[in-house]
């Protein structure tokens, strides 16, 4: 489950993972050809900075597909659009900006590529995380989107910021593929590996591998908005506790992470020696983001009736007078996340 358990859920549990093999020309043929941008009397169709990419089968990057049992065609997007669009402004207003200045210090110091940075942003659902870190990154970059869901990189090729802090140019390309699958030869070339929301939706063996894959690539990651497990709502009610532990039991279901996926993380990346650092990035929802926390609520008391039904009658209750209050704008909810940077050593041992 994302964090802050939004409406859409944990896909790989409920909803099995598309294949990666299927090419991404068809959803995603018109963006390049669409305005990207708006600048006052200046016409953008001509600068064609999205690349697509036909995607090959799925065992030549993420390996074997067959043996996913997640893995169905004709499965429903990962996550819904509409709720990725609502939290996006908490999302750019939580991350931790405290990690960027090291991050630029490491990028810094990577060797000059012809075509600028390398970005692969895993999971990338609508592009959220390229249209927050692209402009406050300086120099040319080249985002590289990874998702399953076709129509969710059609909607991250489409929206991706076109200029980086300098003004140097973005360009991106779309690769349809599930990051369970995941190996090294995928991010050959990577400068930096980008994710958000992703790594308490994970188990442990997926985590190993995308810390064994940052380090075989000698690239640093950035993993942002990992969900930590507490919650604070004022004013306060009998049943928080109750829920919150039954919510972070769910996000723990069937393997995955949840709230240890941090430190699961950052024991994984420091284990291939990389230097680890993780800060504070909650989401402060109040009266201006009354949708965005009703729509969290609703998520959150529902993970947590998945979890223990017999929670049901008190939650429903619980859930309408929190849904009252924040209509009323007298509802307060913290969302406590974690950001995690790990600096990877470069390739070929340089520290």
């Amino acid at each position: 489950m994302i964090p802050g358990a939004g409406p859409a859920g944990r896909p790989d549990a409920d909803q099995p993972a598309r294949p990666a093999a299927e090419p991404l020309t068809e959803p995603l043929a018109r963006p390049a050809a669409e305005p990207l941008t708006g600048r006052a009397g200046q016409p953008v169709a001509e600068r064609a900075t999205l690349r697509l990419r036909e995607t090959p089968p799925a065992e030549a990057e993420y390996g074997p597909a067959d043996n996913d049992p997640r893995g169905a065609a004709g499965d429903p997007p990962r996550y819904a659009p509409e709720w990725l669009r609502l939290r996006e402004p908490a999302d750019a207003a939580a991350r931790a900006h405290d990690l960027l200045d090291p991050l630029r210090i490491r990028l810094a110091n990577l060797p000059t590529r012809s075509g600028g940075l390398v970005v692969h942003d895993l999971g990338c659902g609508t592009g959220s995380m390229g249209r927050w870190l692209a402009p406050l990154l300086d120099g040319a970059q080249h985002w590289v989107l990874h998702d399953r869901d076709p129509y969710l990189l059609h909607f991250a090729a489409v929206a991706a910021p076109r200029s980086a802090a300098d003004g140097s140019r973005v360009t991106v390309e779309t690769r349809r593929a599930d990051l369970a699958r995941l190996t090294p030869d995928a991010l050959t070339g990577a400068g930096l590996v980008t994710a958000s929301a992703l790594l308490d939706v994970l188990t442990t063996e997926e985590v190993g591998t995308l810390a064994a894959a940052c380090a075989g690539a000698g690239c640093p990651a950035l993993l942002t908005l990992s969900v930590a497990g507490r919650v604070d709502l004022t004013p306060t009610h009998p049943l928080d506790a109750e829920i919150t532990e039954a919510f972070n039991a769910h996000q723990r279901r069937e393997g995955l992470l949840g709230p240890e996926a941090v430190t699961a993380a950052a024991d994984a990346f420091a284990a291939h020696g990389a230097t680890v650092r993780a800060h504070p990035s909650p989401w402060r929802l109040g009266p201006d983001e009354a949708e965005l926390t009703a729509q969290w609520l609703r998520g959150w008391v529902g993970a947590a009736v998945e979890q223990r039904p017999e929670l049901r009658e008190r939650a429903d209750r619980y859930l309408h007078e929190r849904l009252a209050l924040c209509a009323a704008g007298e509802l307060r909810v913290v969302v406590h996340h974690t950001d995690l940077l790990a600096l990877c050593r470069p390739a070929g041992g340089a520290s």
